[in-house]
Order: C-alpha cells, then sequence, then structure tokens
C-alpha cells in the first residue's frame, strides 16, 4: 500500500493585498539567484526523479501486460493531441514568466484566455476525431479522441499556476503536485492494466494525472482568479504567446512526423514496436531535460542584464546535462537486447535493434532542446522559430524516405537527420546566447569520450560473456560500464565530475 504524500501548506497568495491593476510582483529585494537556482534545480529535477521512477515502476509493469498494438493506436492519437497542445497557451504562460513586473488584471487576462484556447480545442478534436480514425482506418481511434477531449478542461488549471509559481521559482509546490499527481496516475494505469481495460488504460491515467495536478497547483498558488475576456491591452502577452505556438507548432512537425507517417503505413503492433523504442531511447531528453528547461528558463529571464552569465550558465548546464546523458545514450545502445529482456518481456524483443539506431541519435536531439530556452529568454524567440522550421524540413524528409523501409529505415533517419539540424540550429542560435561553439564542445568533449570508451568496453564484455539470463547479462554490463565510466572521469575530468556532485550536493550554483 503506497504511502500517502503528505499536504503542502498553503503557499502565500501571490494576488493577495495588492491593487487591481497594479504589479504583483517585482524585482525588490529578491533572494539571491544562486540559492534560488540551486534550490529550484533541486526540486524540479529531484521531483521529476522521484515522479518518473513512480510512473515507470507502473509503466513499464502496465507494458508487459497491454500487446504493442494498444500502444501503436495510443500513438496514433497522440498525434492529434500534441498537435493542439501547441496552441493551449503554455506559451501565453512563458510570456507572463518573462515580464519583469505583472498586475492582477494581467492574471485574469491570462486565466480567460487560457479558457477560451482550450475550450475551443476540446471542441475541435471531437470534430476531427472521425478524421483521424479514417485516416489511420482505426474506428476506436475516433472514440479515443472523444474521451481524450477531457484533457483540455484542466489546463487552464495547470498553465495559470505554474506561470506563477515559476515567476517566483518556486518549484517546491510545483514538485509535490507532480509527484502526488505521478502516484494517482500510476495506480490508476496498473489498476485498468490488470482490469483488462486494454488501450482504454492508457486513455484514462493521463486524466487522472492532469486533473490531480491542476487541483494541487492551482491551490498550491492561490490562483483561483475570476477570468477577464477583455483582452484589451494584453498585446504583448499575445504577441509573445504566438511566437511560442509557432516554435511549439515545428516542435510538433517533428515530434510526430515519424509517427503521422508511419501510423498509415504500418499496423497497430508494428507502429507500437517503433513507438515503445522511441520512449526508451527518449525518456532521459522528454523526463529529465524539460523540467531544467524550465529552470534554466526562469534563471536566464533573470540574467538578461548580463549576458555574459547567462553564456556562461548555458555552458555549464550543457557540461552538467551531458555527464549524465552520454553514458545513459550510449549504455543504452549496447545493452538493448538484455535491457529489453529484462523490463519490457519476450514480446518486446523486436524493440531492441530499434533502440540501439536511435540511441546514437539522442545526443544531439539533448544538445538541440537545451538550445531554445537560453535564446527565448534573451528575447529572440524567433531564433528557435527558425530552428524548428529547419528542424521539421529536415526531419520530415528524411522520415519520408526512411519509413520505406521500416522502424529500421526510421531509425537511420533520425540518425542522418539530427546532427545536421542540431548543426544548424547552434550556428544560428550560440551568438545570441553568446557564447562560441569551441566552448560547446568543450562542455561535451569529456563525457563523449567517457562515454564511448564506456561502451567499448561494455561491448567487448558482452561478446565473451557465456551465455546468462538476461537479468544477469544486463547486471554485469551495468557493472563494468558505470566502472569504466566512472574511473575515466576521476582520470580525466575530474573537475567536471566535482562539479555535477556540488550541484546534487546542495552547494551553491554561481548565477
Amino acid at each position: 500500500m503506497t504511502t500517502p504524500i503528505p499536504s503542502a501548506p498553503p503557499a502565500a497568495d501571490p494576488l493577495a493585498d495588492r491593487p487591481p491593476d497594479g504589479p504583483i510582483d517585482g524585482l525588490a529585494a529578491p533572494a539571491p539567484l544562486g540559492g534560488q537556482v540551486r534550490s529550484a534545480l533541486i526540486w524540479r529535477s529531484g521531483s521529476q526523479i522521484v515522479a518518473q521512477l513512480v510512473q515507470w515502476s507502473a509503466t513499464f509493469l502496465v507494458i508487459r501486460i497491454l500487446a504493442p498494438a494498444d500502444y501503436g493506436l495510443f500513438a496514433m492519437c497522440q498525434v492529434i493531441l500534441t498537435f493542439m497542445a501547441m496552441l493551449n497557451g503554455y506559451g501565453l504562460a512563458s510570456g507572463l514568466i518573462q515580464q519583469a513586473t505583472i498586475s492582477r488584471h494581467e492574471v485574469r487576462q491570462l486565466f480567460g484566455m487560457l479558457i477560451l484556447l482550450n475550450a475551443t480545442l476540446a471542441a475541435a478534436q471531437l470534430v476531427l476525431a472521425p478524421l483521424a480514425a479514417a485516416y489511420y482506418r482505426q474506428p476506436v481511434v475516433a472514440d479515443m479522441l472523444r474521451v481524450q477531449a477531457l484533457l483540455y478542461l484542466t489546463t487552464p488549471f495547470i498553465a495559470l499556476p505554474y506561470a506563477l509559481l515559476s515567476r517566483a521559482m518556486d518549484f517546491r509546490h510545483q514538485a509535490k503536485a507532480n509527484i502526488t499527481a505521478s502516484i494517482a496516475s500510476a495506480s490508476t494505469a496498473l489498476g485498468g492494466a490488470l482490469y483488462g481495460l486494454g488501450v482504454w488504460t492508457l486513455v484514462i491515467a493521463p486524466l487522472v494525472l492532469f486533473a490531480v495536478r491542476g487541483a494541487m497547483m492551482t491551490w498550491s498558488a492561490r490562483s483561483l482568479v475570476w477570468p477577464s475576456f477583455d483582452f484589451r491591452g494584453a498585446g504583448r502577452l499575445a504577441r509573445y504567446g504566438g511566437v511560442m505556438a509557432a516554435s511549439q507548432l515545428f516542435w510538433f512537425l517533428q515530434s510526430q512526423a515519424d509517427v503521422f507517417i508511419a501510423g498509415r503505413r504500418f499496423s497497430p503492433h508494428v507502429l507500437g514496436i517503433y513507438t515503445t523504442s522511441l520512449f526508451l531511447t527518449q525518456i532521459f531528453v522528454s523526463k529529465f531535460v524539460p523540467p531544467l528547461n524550465e529552470v534554466a528558463f526562469s534563471a536566464y529571464a533573470r540574467m538578461q542584464a548580463d549576458p555574459d552569465a547567462i553564456g556562461r550558465a548555458f555552458v555549464k548546464g550543457v557540461r552538467l546535462v551531458m555527464i549524465v546523458a552520454m553514458p545513459f545514450y550510449l549504455g543504452l545502445a549496447v545493452t538493448a537486447e538484455p535491457l529489453v529482456l529484462t523490463v519490457l518481456g519476450e514480446k518486446w524483443v523486436e524493440t531492441a535493434p530499434i533502440v540501439r539506431l536511435l540511441a546514437l541519435a539522442m545526443p544531439f536531439m539533448t544538445l538541440q532542446v537545451l538550445l531554445t530556452p537560453a535564446s527565448d529568454a534573451r528575447g529572440r524567440p524567433g531564433i528557435g522559430v527558425r530552428n524548428g522550421a529547419t528542424g521539421a524540413a529536415i526531419l520530415s524528409t528524411a522520415f519520408l524516405i526512411g519509413v520505406e523501409w521500416g522502424p529500421t529505415g526510421l531509425g537511420l533517419a533520425w540518425i542522418a537527420a539530427y546532427p545536421l539540424y542540431f548543426a544548424i540550429s547552434a550556428w544560428r542560435s550560440l551568438p545570441v546566447i553568446g557564447v562560441p561553439a569551441r566552448a560547446v564542445a568543450g562542455a561535451v568533449a569529456s563525457p563523449a569520450l567517457a562515454a564511448i570508451a564506456m561502451a567499448v568496453a561494455v561491448w567487448l564484455v558482452d561478446q565473451r560473456l557465456p551465455v546468462l539470463d538476461p537479468v544477469w547479462r544486463l547486471a554485469v554490463l551495468l557493472a563494468v560500464g558505470g566502472t569504466v565510466y566512472a574511473g575515466w572521469m576521476l582520470a580525466f575530468a575530474r573537475a567536471a565530475l566535482g562539479e555535477l556532485v556540488a550541484v546534487l550536493r546542495k552547494r551553491p550554483v554561481a548565477a
């Protein structure tokens, strides 16, 4: 039986005792930024680890129970959901974070915008549901999308408190909401799978996740205000949100083009094999990097008066992220088979060769994702939009070619396209951030070399191992890989490793 997480104490009301149209916050007497960043990193990334451990425990159990076809059908729905999500108003919330001061009226306007946008999206999804089912030739997709339209009703109650708490760099209350929602969602998913709900397990669990998170974050931020539908004077917020939405449009084209293209060509089983392979390889970049970027965006926005500080913080962030990312990706590539057999089971063995290919592209994707918050916080969100357009064109072209060779072809398309995409994006973004390319290369070099040495050692050991149960084979390879990587970093990159340890031990982080 899961022990309930204690309730969070009420947060200070950010709207209390303020004039109706006066500033809600400012920069007077702020806490030291270094301490705020450190605290935010610990709470945001630490809570993400806890939340994901809870979700993964249930997710991997659910994957072992459900069939690959269930995940293929769910992936088809995700294309529509992801497309709609880019218009759900999180870009408007980011605009509120970026402003130096905000008023009560602006908060009410944002809430009104979020309600209007998401009600429209819910209605649009009901209209699109039968069209999507016809495109994929899967009637059940329409029913799934109709139920999933309920997700949009929770968005205003997540995005607004997210903006208010992020402005204050208060990630503690967000952390508690994320952990509680993850426990509720994971319990629902596992219960649904055991009860025999099949693909509907994957529909209901996110509804529970969003509902619980929205309720807790609204309570924590005390953000339940009366919405205003008078949008006069909200032009700046709307323009910023529009640029962010345009950037998200191109992100949608990048992230969903493969599933959209393959969904009509592959059976639900084969599509489920491909998307589950993608899930395994993107665990780090999709689950750990986004919360770090949330903290980074808030911190960069506070450093706008000191461009050199943004550049230094960006390089440091790249170095710390890649120290963890490189061994994860290359380790995944060389241990794919025993990992899949151990975690997912025999029926998912077809994912192993796809995981090996996709893992090799993920370091470039991780670096790409790190570029956007820094350029956005410098007041240049257009850079991210142009990068997104470039990526959409490169990746869509690669997927259209690669789909002819099935999931393996799509894996090769990732390897061919992402290095080119990152190179073009870095060429545009780094001058804006104020960082030379050699500084980024230097930050990546040590963990990359250590991870390559680790991968070679693991591969050589694996070739000489006797026939072992997948669990024991994986345990041996992980032990070898961890030892080699740690040894290399201690021998040749002790300073970088010490920097990571300092963050984990909650020592001050330089602004």
